[in-house]
């Protein structure tokens, strides 16, 4: 389900970011219009994506999602509605990529949470997932890629 679990240091990255907060059960509404929206946003400033999209979870709550949904850029974006300047971290994470559909994207966390915890690793309360291959790529969800990252606790 999931690749070997690695530790590494991230750069930090300029991104374009809609926060949003929901109800857990209604990822699946958001994120298309969210993703379109900060597309036409970065469009609109002459900036493209630098990477792609994903979903910076900053708490993790089992009925709330609080997330900022964004794309990296290499260029600060001026805000624009809901669009703002962001950016993820750079820190040490633990990195593991999920291959399938985003319906199974929870048992894929909890295998990746075990390996952590397994490892002796202490995670951070943040958690992000890039999605490096989607829908967009192709219509076999076998072919998806889902890049994971939680943030660890103890690392210089």
């Amino acid at each position: 389900m999931i690749d070997t679990p690695h530790i590494t240091r991230t750069a930090a990255q300029l991104a374009a970011v809609i926060r949003i907060t929901i109800p857990r059960e209604e990822i699946r509404h958001v994120m298309g219009p969210g993703i379109g929206e900060i597309l036409a946003a970065i469009a609109a400033q002459g900036i493209a994506p630098a990477g792609p999209v994903f979903s910076h979870h900053l708490t993790i709550d089992p009925a709330t999602f609080d997330f900022e949904l964004g794309v990296p850029v290499t260029t600060a974006v001026t805000p624009a509605g809901r669009v703002k300047p962001g950016r993820l971290p750079a820190v040490t994470v633990a990195r593991t990529v999920y291959h399938g559909p985003y319906e199974d994207l929870g048992a894929a966390w909890a295998e990746f949470v075990k390996w952590i915890a397994d490892n002796g690793h202490t995670p951070a309360p943040d958690v992000w997932e890039s999605y490096v291959a989607g829908p967009e790529s192709s219509p076999d969800p076998a072919a998806w890629r889902t890049e994971l990252n939680r943030p660890l606790i103890g690392y210089a």
